[in-house]
């Protein structure tokens, strides 16, 4: 008899970022396309700032659960 449901879920983390990356790789180059390799670089560096940035909370928020005794 064959198992109706799978035993877990697959692991789907790594197909996520590597789409990420393809999505914002084609809508960088539509920006260049439309607007030119200017917008195209400060879409770029804005998409970084916001990531780094959104690292520095997630860290701030990991420290702030580690003084309340909370070990994530």
């Amino acid at each position: 008899m064959r198992d109706e449901y799978p035993r877990e879920a697959p692991n789907l983390t790594n197909a996520c970022i590597v789409m990420f990356g393809v999505n914002v790789a084609w809508i960088l180059v539509l920006i260049w396309a439309i607007w030119g390799l200017i917008a195209a670089a400060f879409m770029g560096l804005s998409i970084n700032r916001l990531i780094s940035h959104l690292h520095v909370w997630s860290m701030a928020r990991r420290a702030a659960a580690i003084r309340r005794g909370k070990n994530t």
